[in-house]
């Protein structure tokens, strides 16, 4: 083992598995940064040491290249973990929840937005204050503002759909205990939703704000349509919110078809304005219509996110693992005959 790759010599007290910290970085993209973020990240003085865990979510770029590198360099343990192909940030988190051995894990982008100083703050608010999950929010979120409008509309639905404590910010910059983390991880099916799954285990939770940097490099990987399937991950994965409102919206088709029946019969016997029939059949054929037509969407989503599910649709699929050290006890050799 050389300089670089021993505690020894790294200006830092030595990871210790259930006493320190995990940080996980789901990389996608992030060839330019994640260099960066593992140096910066590597200084910081952690009560218990830290451990790094990268997963490469199939990127395009180089971004293997320069992970493989860094389990060359790095002066903390370093676990990378590349995907076979593209699943989804939170796919690729929950691969890397799963190599987690810290008492707290903490989850972060590759993308240098949020300051890496920051996680010695969030680990010890949520170690000294007792809580299983913490979040951050920012005062000043530096995303586009067609990005901002849709992570407010997303929390503005998680608020109604996972229940979750009025005004909490959902971010990805998040601290999980490690009871959290057992927890989320028994979670195999192909569509998770890390932030649904912590809800589902804990109230034990609160937030701090930090700071929010502008992208050091390129531009973010959401776009409209990922945003649009994370917003149904979290819809129709850990609710029964939009089956129920298609219930209420139903009902309240119904009542105003209702009305529209009265009124037509009301127009066809006193103003006659109307050819006879044409009315009355534009209102049912509209709202029933409608009406069951959303129904049939909601439905055929819960349907067909079961279907897959039943079907052993793959969470993620990894092609290896490597570490440059090893993060796991060696088996004790087999007793001598």
């Amino acid at each position: 083992m050389n300089d670089a790759m021993n505690p020894e010599h790294s200006g830092h007290a030595a990871f210790r598995p259930g006493e320190g910290l995990t940080i996980v970085v789901p990389v996608y993209n992030g060839a330019a940064t994640i260099g960066t973020l593992v140096d910066t990240l590597s200084r910081l003085t952690v009560t218990g040491g830290l451990e790094i865990v990268l997963v490469n979510d199939g990127s395009p770029d180089n971004s293997a290249d320069v992970c493989r590198a860094l389990l060359k360099t790095a002066t903390v343990p370093l676990t990378y973990i590349e995907h076979a192909r593209n699943f989804g940030e939170h796919n690729a988190v929950m691969t890397g929840l799963r190599h987690a051995r810290g008492a707290y894990t903490i989850t972060m982008d590759d993308d240098l937005q949020n300051p890496p100083e920051e996680v010695v703050r969030l680990f010890d608010h949520a170690r000294l204050g007792g809580w299983d999950t913490v979040y951050t929010r920012y005062a000043v979120k530096q995303h586009a503002g067609w990005r901002n409008l849709g992570s407010r509309f997303a929390n503005m639905a998680a608020d109604v759909l996972l229940d979750k404590p009025k005004g909490l910010y959902l971010s990805s910059f998040r601290c999980m205990s490690a009871l959290v983390v057992e927890a989320v991880t028994r979670y195999a099916g192909p569509y998770p939703y890390v932030d649904g799954l912590v809800m589902q285990v804990t109230r034990r939770i609160d937030s701090i704000e930090v700071l929010h940097l502008p992208r050091a490099e390129g531009r973010s990987n959401y776009t409209l349509r990922r945003l649009v399937r994370l917003w149904l991950n979290l819809a129709t994965s850990f609710s029964l919110a939009p089956l129920r409102l298609a219930i209420f919206a139903g009902a309240a088709m119904a009542a105003m078809g209702a009305i529209a029946a009265v009124a037509t019969i009301a127009e066809a016997l006193f103003w006659h304005s109307t050819p006879t029939g044409w009315a009355s059949t534009m209102v049912v054929l509209l709202l029933v219509g409608g009406v069951q037509s959303m129904i049939l969407g909601v439905l055929g989503e819960y349907v067909g996110r079961t279907f897959l599910t039943a079907n052993g649709k793959p969470q993620g699929a990894i092609r290896f693992v490597e570490c440059n050290r090893d993060p796991r006890p060696s088996a004790a050799p087999p007793p001598a005959l």
